[in-house]
């Protein structure tokens, strides 16, 4: 399951690129952050996860957020996607975690939904 924001352009932007590349037969849950259903399961999350501002992927019963999330997305997709993951996770914590900080302070200035 992927929490995202729900005003975001590049969040909706990412939740139709993952949705067109979902195997056959296999469909990615995806609820909006401000959703009654999202803040109900943010509710569920552990304190130190519910006062983060990021995008929350929930697997194996085991919450990802920020740059692991987006990595581990990867395994949701079809295998040409889903092979690069090993490669994606090679990069440090810290660079990963750096970038999707960026990209997270500039995404309303792509616009809201």
């Amino acid at each position: 399951m992927l929490l995202i924001d729900g005003h975001c352009v590049l969040c909706n932007g990412l939740a139709g690129f993952l949705r067109a590349r979902q195997p056959a037969g296999r469909a990615l849950h995806i609820v909006a952050i401000e959703s009654e259903e999202g803040r109900a399961i943010i509710e569920s999350f552990s304190p130190r996860h519910q006062q983060m501002d990021t995008v929350y992927y929930r697997r194996n019963g085991r919450v990802h957020v920020r740059s692991a999330a987006a990595v581990r997305l990867l395994l949701t997709m079809r295998w040409y996607h889903a092979m690069w993951f090993p490669f994606a996770w090679l990069v440090p914590l810290p660079l990963r975690d750096g970038v999707y900080w960026v990209v997270s302070k500039l995404r309303h200035r792509l616009g809201r939904v």
